[in-house]
């Protein structure tokens, strides 16, 4: 008995050990997949996919049916739900400025022209039957929020594609989803004549599984909301308690409606995100949470795949991605766009912006897990179009974005926060000179000088966790923090740095004394410290009183010494080269030759000559 005993104790220890030993597999490959991507500056989802068939397929060493057995997919579910979520706290009602109906076509007649196209390849391309197809067309109506959002932050386009694509990238993924469901109830119904879940009514299914969502989702919001604007909830309790919320909600509208849940959660997201109160705690655990289960969720879900099922695709899967990227996404785009505000070619980066994510891949596997040997195709088709999209739109959107004048490699543009005078002359000096220039002030008299003069301006809290998504960024590629309070400056600086780098982040002279001069977080960031160490606020706002900022150009016959000669009295603050826009800061050297032009200020009695060019 005494044996028996250890020997029962040694067999769970090892298995014991055996599951912890997979876990750390999949979390330490993911991470280091997402890490080596950002290194290598490449789209996550391809090395999270490489490591999931490594460790999967290939080696065998993560199994993840044995390791969760009945717990896999209502993990993978709830995951979903979570990142959904998240994604949904991004979206901004202000956004949907100008841009309200062109979304509402996109996901109403472009889901079903992309449902309808999707189907029609699945079956008479892969050769799959009509409800394998019907339902692949479903799955492959969602796109890829997790692979949209970096490219937005990447590509930062002007004009109405990038609030687009964003907003139609997190709903269209509970739609699709929806309208899986749809399909497999409708079909299961048919096959064993249940009326259940009132399978025979599509509509009746829909409505309800709609109503159910919005219901639940915006009331959580609000019963959030109101908790977190009265201190009902502690700080440190805030990320748990929405998580939980988040959970309790997906669960309760999956119990009325299947698949409801997803559409819960981004109500839920969404009107949370539109609410007035501060969420920079929840979004921060979020995010990082969501790192952490999209790369746990593609390691599992590839580490299920069947490499025979890749091989039986043949050439013929490759015709199929191809269609999809060439046909189905531009005719989506351009049918439903047809006749409305939006610009030719942000018609076209739309058509350029569909990679398929982690959505489409939980998704699909979720219904062959529930299918079985009936659509062999469906999980290696899914994923053949997620990897074929995420290579083809990463790779090629960025040059036609560049193409189509609506993004720079290297865009030479400023965010400057503060309206003040001496902000509004110098981005009056820069917007002439032909680089795009942003002033952003919560004082609202500041700003309404600055649009007079001829400048854009925003009046959002530059602070805020909405900040970067509020801001039209297009064509803007440093951030120059020129207003009176050194603490924002410095802080919007730390905001600002993982959008623009930390080499194009800058500021002014912090005071002397003051807390932004003595943040050791400062020197650890390597913050650019503008024009000269005297240079503080409230000297540019005293001699800006009597000087002017201009911009005059060198040439062969009037050069650097010559200037200096006759200007002695005049400050560089900047200089254009071969249409690149350079700041000066403390440890700049200036030796401009023939062609830089100069931005420059000046007393007003100095009257610079300015050489014809």
């Amino acid at each position: 008995m005494l044996d028996r005993c250890c020997g029962l104790v040694a067999t769970d220890t090892n298995g014991l050990e055996g599951i912890s030993f997979e876990l750390m597999v999949i979390i330490g490959v993911g991470i280091g997949a997402q890490w080596l991507a950002a290194r290598l500056r490449i789209p996550s989802i391809l090395l999270l996919l490489g490591a999931g068939i490594l460790a999967g397929p290939a080696l065998g060493i993560v199994r993840p049916e044995e390791l969760l057995q009945d717990f896999l997919f209502p993990f993978v579910s709830m995951c979903v739900a979570i990142i959904l979520f998240e994604g949904a706290m991004s979206l901004r009602f202000q956004e949907l400025a100008g841009v309200g109906a062109p979304l509402v076509r996109l996901l109403t007649f472009g889901v079903v022209i992309t449902w309808g196209l999707t189907t029609l390849l699945a079956h008479f391309v892969l050769g799959m039957s009509w409800f394998s197809s019907t339902l692949l067309g479903a799955i492959l109506v969602v796109t890829g929020p997790t692979v949209i959002g970096p490219l937005l932050r990447q590509l930062r386009p002007v004009g109405l594609a990038g609030p687009i694509s964003r907003w139609e990238g997190i709903i269209i993924d509970p739609i699709g989803a929806v309208l899986a469901v749809l399909v497999f109830q409708t079909q299961s119904a048919f096959h064993t004549g249940s009326t259940e879940h009132d399978a025979h009514n599509p509509l009746l299914l829909l409505g309800g599984t709609l109503l159910v969502g919005i219901v639940i989702g915006t009331a959580c919001a609000w019963i959030l909301s109101f908790a977190l604007r009265h201190h009902a909830i502690p700080d440190h309790l805030e990320s748990p308690v929405t998580l939980a919320v988040v959970i309790a909600a997906f669960t309760l509208s999956n119990q009325l409606r299947h698949e409801a849940g997803l559409v819960t959660v981004t109500v839920m997201g969404i009107a949370m995100a539109n609410t007035h109160v501060s969420l920079r705690h929840i979004i921060e655990f979020k995010e990082n949470l969501s790192v952490l289960l999209i790369s746990t969720l593609f390691v599992l879900l590839s580490a299920r795949l069947d490499l025979n099922e890749f091989t039986a695709l043949g050439w013929q899967g490759g015709l199929f991605v191809l269609l999809l990227i060439l046909i189905v996404r531009p005719v989506s785009v351009f049918l439903p766009l047809w006749g409305t505000r939006v610009l030719l070619r942000d018609r076209v980066l739309l058509a350029c912006l569909a990679p398929r994510g982690i959505v489409a891949a939980a998704v699909a596997s979720v219904f062959a897990l529930q299918l079985g040997n009936a659509a062999p195709k469906l999980v290696p088709a899914t994923f053949m179009v997620i990897i074929g999209t995420v290579v083809v739109y990463s790779l090629a959107t960025p040059h036609i974005a560049r193409w189509l004048k609506l993004s720079s490699p290297n865009p030479q543009g400023i965010l400057i926060v503060g309206a003040n005078a001496f902000a509004r002359a110098f981005g009056s000096a820069v917007q002439e000179a032909g680089f795009p220039v942003l002033l952003v002030d919560a004082n609202h008299s500041r700003t309404l000088e600055a649009r007079l003069a001829g400048l854009r301006t925003s009046s959002v809290n530059i602070l805020s966790e909405s900040a970067i998504q509020d801001l039209d960024l297009g064509g803007i590629g440093r951030y120059m923090g020129m207003t009176e309070n050194d603490e924002v400056n410095t802080m919007g600086g730390f905001h600002f740095a993982e959008v623009f780098g930390k080499s194009n982040v800058y500021q002014l002279s912090p005071r002397k004394g003051s807390a932004a001069a003595k943040d050791p977080n400062a020197a650890h960031l390597n913050l650019r410290y503008l024009f000269r160490e005297e240079d503080s606020f409230t000297s540019l706002a005293e001699r800006i009183e009597y000087c002017d900022i201009k911009v005059t150009p060198l040439t062969d016959e009037f050069t650097w010494e010559d200037f200096q000669q006759r200007h002695p009295n005049a400050q560089i603050l900047g200089t254009i080269t071969q249409g690149q826009l350079s700041l000066v800061d403390w440890e700049t050297e200036l030796s401009p030759g023939p062609g830089t032009k100069l931005v420059l200020m000046e007393e007003k009695s100095s009257n610079v000559q300015l050489p014809e060019s």
